[in-house]
């Protein structure tokens, strides 16, 4: 099938349900640890591109305890002081970055 590179954390429920579906599919999956292995000034501006301030997890207990001050800046910022306020998981194809573990990211890939 395809070989895909996951991007999230290892304690995060999401990209676990997400990594075992997508090798139960038959896929090739990479997972990379963003607090082990952080993510380049150009990987952030790639996904942050792609996904603008979509890639932010409002709903994150993260995210609540921000600063007024932080809460207003851009993803960028954001990002870059906090990196697990990022949405998980990130699924990069060859072609392609998919955000989250929803049924639209599901189809694309169990389907």
């Amino acid at each position: 099938m395809t070989t895909l590179t996951v991007y999230g954390i290892p304690t995060c429920d999401t990209c676990k349900k997400a990594i075992k579906a997508l090798e139960g599919a038959g896929h090739d999956v990479t997972f990379r640890d963003i607090r082990a292995d952080p993510l380049s000034a150009s990987e952030w501006d790639r996904f942050i591109g792609q996904f603008g301030d979509r890639l932010v997890n409002r709903a994150s207990t993260t995210y609540r305890g921000l600063s007024d001050w932080m809460k207003a800046s851009d993803a960028e910022e954001q990002l870059a002081a906090h990196p697990t306020l990022m949405k998980r998981p990130v699924i990069e194809t060859e072609e392609r970055l998919y955000l989250g573990w929803d049924s639209g990211v599901q189809a694309a890939f169990l389907e």
